[in-house]
């Protein structure tokens, strides 16, 4: 409790709650994580070993994620390879994760999957996907009625195999609905019982993806009479995904698709990250998330990958300060003994949710509290010798100080 006896929410006026919440309060929003097949198809990746990702299957459980595509089998031997020794992983610590795998509408795609669950023991969930735009329809000489029969074919064959189904079509956010409600339909009527909706290229806006959503509950899954989930798969083109995924939960989807760091096609997936943070922060979920950040750097050292430094949350500057004006309200707010206070004067996420910490620098912006503090959290004698020194260095600099560089001023004799 701050100093003052008022909670932090009375000194906070927080606009978000002003309007009833497009979402409303204990929704249950489930997650797929697409990072180890759909990640995987940027092109600066590397594929990691399947020791690799199986550390990363294991983070991905930690943070009480729903379920995970653990590959594309059909693509050749190294990819039943990895998938298998995933889905094993998964039985034998009888993880609480669910596998899915992606497949072509083609039997040649989705036998392995089969094989691979048979092998194991563990039901697969088949995701088995199809162009459908006008757009894709024109360039590869397709007609609605071949969609229809691929659709059919493949379903019930996943089926037959005892396979659940999870129907998709790619880029469905720029298909007419005349065909999205005929394709989906089919794949239901032939025993699917998951559908995805796809922003493929990133085309949505938040408002196409709730429009989109809205469309499939109300002319599909409901007139079906089954249970059908219903989940969101979207990219990042046009920088929407997150906000294109929450509309598409407020519309009815029941689970999204993301990826660990955006990874994905071009610009990538909905970043599952943002995700977690942002369900965390709107009270849609209650979880351990204080692995993120080791979530996100596995994933981006097993890829070959970075992780920008200013990228939110999980980036090395999400937390960190120089300036002077900004690091002067947060020591004031961390001597305040009250960390939620510490953690929101100048951030809109609060860092110790996520295991993280409010960090202050030494720079060429910076004041004499950031030198001041700098020193405190050392416990290191803040003499006024050693504070003008490390400050006058901090302004001669073109960049922050290292800790090495403070600590050399600090070792440095007095001055006469």
């Amino acid at each position: 409790m701050p100093q003052n006896d008022l909670p932090l929410e009375s000194l906070i006026y927080d606009w978000n709650t002003v309007a009833p919440p497009a979402i409303p309060p204990g929704t249950r929003i489930l997650l797929n994580d697409e990072t180890l097949r759909d990640g995987l198809q940027n092109p600066s990746v590397h594929d990691p070993s399947i020791a690799e990702k199986i550390e990363i299957l294991h983070l991905m459980e930690a943070l009480g994620l729903d379920s995970v595509n653990i590959g594309l089998p059909g693509a050749g031997p190294r990819a039943v390879e990895h998938t298998e020794a995933l889905a094993r992983e998964i039985a034998t610590n009888r993880m609480r994760i669910r596998p899915n795998c992606a497949a072509r509408t083609h039997e040649n795609d989705i036998r392995p999957i089969a094989e691979i669950s048979q092998r194991v023991g563990i039901a697969l969930e088949a995701a088995t996907f199809l162009g459908s735009s006008p757009i894709r329809r024109l360039v590869e000489d397709w007609t609605v009625d071949h969609l229809q029969r691929t659709t059919e074919k493949a379903v019930r064959f996943a089926v037959a195999e005892g396979l659940p189904s999870m129907y998709v079509t790619e880029d469905t956010t720029r298909t007419d609905p005349e065909t999205v409600k005929r394709l989906y339909s089919t794949a239901i009527s032939c025993g699917a019982r998951a559908i995805v909706l796809c922003d493929t290229v990133g085309h949505a806006t938040p408002q196409g993806a709730y429009n989109l959503v809205k469309f499939a509950v109300e002319e599909i899954v409901k007139p079906s009479g089954a249970a059908i989930r219903v989940d969101w798969h979207g990219h990042c083109d046009r920088g929407l995904a997150i906000a294109n995924s929450l509309a598409a939960v407020a519309a009815g989807a029941q689970q999204v698709h993301a990826a660990a760091n955006s990874l994905g096609e071009r610009v990538g997936n909905t970043p599952m990250e943002l995700m977690l943070v942002n369900l965390r922060l709107m009270g849609l979920i209650d979880r351990d998330l204080s692995r993120l950040k080791e979530y996100c750097e596995k994933v981006a050292r097993a890829t070959h990958t970075t992780i920008p430094p200013n990228y939110p949350v999980v980036g090395r500057d999400a937390f960190r300060t120089a300036t002077g004006v900004h690091a002067a309200a947060i020591v004031k707010a961390s001597r305040k003994n009250d960390r939620m206070l510490a953690d929101s004067i100048y951030s809109g996420v609060p860092a110790h949710l996520f295991g993280l910490d409010q960090i202050v620098e030494i720079g060429p912006m910076s004041g004499k509290s950031n030198v001041l503090f700098w020193l405190e959290k050392r416990r290191i004698p803040a003499g006024d010798d050693l504070v003008n020194r490390i400050f006058d260095a901090a302004k001669q600099s073109s960049r922050v100080l290292t800790d090495s560089e403070i600590l050399a001023l600090c070792s440095e004799s007095p001055r006469n």
